[in-house]
């Protein structure tokens, strides 16, 4: 295996993931995290993509790649990074990031660079999970005044972390109520023993709730439901775990004065160690 290795920008998670690279002996070249202080000469801070290019043929980014299409998902990057610019320099390479807009893939092809996604790895998929769960829970903790036992949840959406969400949740005590539209899906949440929310009545159910935790990537707390909240329930925290742009109407939210945490990114913010093993180890499969 070439020990020479790419990272191009990235949160915490694939700064981390330098350092357990370097650490396991790979040569590691980065670029767009000039403002992170590394301690190892194995790791080497590229003035340009195009040297990270001349000694590696796989590089590594952020999960997401991109957060708007345009620039480079890099927080520790002294510059935004265009990433149209970015994939010409990287001629016949491989760039190896998450949730990669298939624009960019189209893009990435034009200029010959193999894409691979992280995120289609069902392992990774999974195991970002725990991290997402336990940052939830912990950003309800820092916006609230009451403890999350004997308060009252509600999960939007009954998939992957809407599952171990209600589980975590129910754990610690919190009446959990879940909102699913497919009949299997309400039908597991009555097995679970949680409180069953069918999205076509979700408007009479809201204001029971303290914390609602949004994980359905599309609008479902619009201008109407918010404005049940506003009236009946001030007192309310939404959380809101879906991708951009989310699943809230935040305009409307600020305007009705309901705190509204959009929280993106999770594992990279509560866990980047753990994160970043669990990179690794998908990385290895790949690269394998």
């Amino acid at each position: 295996m070439n020990k020479s290795i790419g990272i191009l920008g990235g949160d915490l998670r694939i700064i981390y993931l330098a350092k357990i690279l370097a650490k396991e002996g790979y040569n590691v070249y980065t670029y767009g995290i000039e403002n992170y202080k590394f301690f190892n000469s194995n790791i080497v801070k590229c003035k340009t993509v195009n040297k990270i290019s001349e000694f590696c043929n796989n590089i590594i980014s952020g999960i997401p790649l991109s957060k708007d299409g345009i620039f480079l998902n890099a927080p520790f990057a002294d510059k935004k990074i265009d990433i149209s610019s970015t994939l010409k320099e990287l001629n016949n390479k491989t760039l190896i990031a998450g949730a990669i807009k298939e624009e960019i893939k189209e893009e990435a092809s034009i200029n010959k660079v193999d894409i691979m996604d992280l995120m289609e790895d069902e392992g990774l998929t999974i195991m970002n999970i725990i991290p997402t769960v336990e940052g939830a829970i912990q950003i309800a903790m820092e916006n609230t005044e009451f403890t999350i036992h004997n308060s009252k949840c509600l999960v939007l959406g009954f998939g992957r972390i809407g599952k171990l969400l209600s589980k975590q949740l129910r754990c610690l005590g919190a009446n959990v109520g879940c909102m699913a539209r497919k009949e299997k899906d309400l039908a597991w949440i009555r097995a679970c023993g949680y409180k069953e929310v069918h999205i076509d009545n979700l408007n009479k159910s809201l204001y029971e709730y303290d914390i609602i935790f949004n994980t359905i990537p599309s609008l479902i707390l619009d201008n109407e439901k918010l404005e049940i909240l506003k009236n009946k329930n001030t007192n309310v925290t939404i959380i809101d775990l879906a991708s951009n742009p989310g699943g809230v109407d935040f305009v409307r939210a600020k305007e009705y004065n309901i705190k509204t945490i959009h929280s993106l990114g999770l594992p990279g913010k509560v866990a980047p160690i753990t994160a970043a093993k669990y990179i690794k180890e998908t990385l290895e499969k790949i690269l394998n």
